[in-house]
């Protein structure tokens, strides 16, 4: 069961946009943010196992 978030806390999935544009399987992360802090989509670099390397994963509904 997922854990309950407290007050602003919101966990999102953060999804690889290297792999989509080559039609490979995205990679994709949990993690969690304060959504009064950070309102925008959240955008960080993670390493990819499928490619290989280290991409930019942003934040997906």
């Amino acid at each position: 069961m997922a854990k309950k978030s407290k007050g602003n806390r919101v966990t999102v999935t953060l999804e690889c946009t290297e792999a989509r544009k080559e039609k490979k399987t995205p990679s994709r992360y949990t993690t969690e943010k304060n959504k009064k802090n950070t309102p925008d989509r959240m955008e960080l670099k993670k390493y990819n196992p499928f490619l290989r390397k280290y991409t930019v994963h942003k934040e997906i509904k």
